[in-house]
């Protein structure tokens, strides 16, 4: 029984994973079968259309590179897992919402790319007897910062789930397949929203783009697994922090993802502090739980040099 706990602890982790920083984990939980129950749409959220012929701080390129850690009364910082987020640019195939800003921005009409890749390492790995890679692929309108499409890979040891989820017409229709068998029914799920939509993905990078004081509360409609859900998020503080870019401020953001009828129904609280500058770059995260405490913490960032440049003009900032 002790040994289930700690399974289901390890599980409970991963799905925390997921739809923090993007990695959506463990599918087969108590997330499927909320599923299946209705929703009214989310109310239409204000679309942003800022002034700009200028690009949002992650364009045209960025990768960050994150390491997670482990804490528990004597064990302190072990890692337990790794994270990649790129961001880019893809040709559109069809127009977007609004092709005179997307000439404006570049050229042709483009989707912005966003991926996520987690992998677990060490001492999670070893404890759980449990190894897990994920890797998701996000698609958004730049115009509106709407998603249009997300594709999951879930691989956890022999187990494999690849899923895909295609926003439109104020519909999100999500499926699951089991790549390894071809005769397992695919599961579907399919919700209604208005405005705009972030997949937990795009969510992050949507945080980054909105202007931030302290004191402020906003509310984002997310999907995850073929559900909607309305996320409110408050900013906390502002605080000078030590980082792999140096000493910055940030601003402390609580997206409130725990409790009844969220998207984990568990007892915790998440925070995420981001760069109050124009990288808006988010340097580190904090999941609290009964059982330990988890930190994420940035450790390497790539950018283009146009972006390196702007960068530099607001160090201190």
């Amino acid at each position: 029984m002790k040994l289930e706990n700690q399974n289901l602890q390890a599980f409970t982790t991963c799905r925390i994973f997921a739809l923090i920083f993007v990695i959506s984990l463990f599918f087969w939980q108590p997330v499927l079968v909320r599923a299946q129950k209705t929703h009214e749409p989310a109310a239409p959220a204000p679309v942003a259309r800022s002034s700009q012929a200028r690009p949002h701080p992650f364009e045209p390129t960025e990768e960050l590179v994150y390491v997670a850690e482990f804490s528990r009364a004597l064990l302190k910082k072990v890692d337990v897992a790794d994270f990649r987020f790129t961001a880019g640019k893809q040709p559109s195939l069809q127009k977007v919402s609004d092709p005179g800003l997307a000439q404006e921005r570049g050229g042709d009409p483009y989707l912005l790319k966003f991926t996520g890749d987690v992998s677990s390492k060490g001492f999670f790995a070893k404890l759980f007897n449990l190894r897990f890679h994920e890797r998701i692929e996000s698609l958004v309108d730049p115009a509106t910062f709407t998603v249009t499409r997300t594709k999951t890979v879930d691989e956890q040891g022999k187990r494999a789930r690849i899923s895909e989820t295609l926003y439109g017409d104020g519909k999100v229709r999500w499926i699951e397949r089991d790549p390894n068998d071809s005769s397992r029914a695919p599961r579907e799920a399919i919700a209604t929203f208005a405005g705009q939509v972030q997949d937990i993905l795009s969510a992050i990078y949507y945080l980054r783009t909105q202007p931030l004081e302290v004191g402020k509360s906003f509310e984002i409609t997310v999907s995850d697994s073929g559900v909607i859900y309305r996320v409110p998020v408050r900013v906390i503080e502002k605080k000078r922090k030590k980082t792999v870019l140096g000493r910055v401020e940030t601003f402390r953001l609580d997206p409130e993802i725990f409790g009844d009828n969220r998207m984990l129904s568990e007892d915790g609280q998440f925070s995420i502090w981001i760069t109050d500058d124009s990288r808006r770059v988010p340097v580190s995260a904090r999941i609290k739980l009964k059982y330990g405490t988890f930190d994420i913490t940035l450790r390497r960032i790539s950018r283009s040099q146009t972006q390196e440049s702007l960068a530099s003009g607001n160090k201190g900032n």
